[in-house]
């Protein structure tokens, strides 16, 4: 299998990543604006937290920067080690339409449930692949 289609995953996670902190940056401005929020009383994340409301997707844009580094990773180590295969380019797949819809869930109506299940099912995934290259490397 071509290597180079592990990447086209961490491309996509890249480009939510983008995506949330264009979110994150309209919805903070926007905010700021109109609760007349001068930009430096809010220096401070605690700061931030005490004076915007809305920090949805903000903390999103936290969350992009947990699990997703192991996965990150994880096609590193996919690809060194020659285990770019259906299995693990689906699971790649897979856990980056569930971090999408994450996002969208976080970003939005954030039901905390729903937003959850998807956090839940995109780790177990994840760890799937963990599970799937480290038999690769044993065998």
């Amino acid at each position: 299998m071509d290597t180079r289609l592990m990447w086209w995953p961490a491309v996509a996670m890249a480009a939510l990543t983008f995506v949330v902190w264009l979110r994150m940056y309209f919805m903070r401005v926007g905010e700021m604006k109109r609760e007349r929020v001068h930009p430096q009383s809010v220096a401070l994340s605690a700061q931030m937290a005490e004076r915007l409301k809305d920090t949805r997707a903000a903390d999103n844009f936290r969350n992009l920067f947990e699990l997703p580094v192991l996965f990150y990773l994880a096609l590193v180590v996919a690809v060194q080690t020659a285990q770019v295969t259906t299995i693990t380019l689906v699971l790649a797949w897979i856990f980056v339409a569930l971090r999408i819809a994450h996002s969208a869930i976080h970003c939005s109506y954030n039901r905390v449930y729903h937003r959850f299940y998807a956090y839940f099912l995109g780790g177990v995934v994840l760890w799937l692949l963990w599970a799937v290259l480290a038999f690769g490397l044993i065998r």
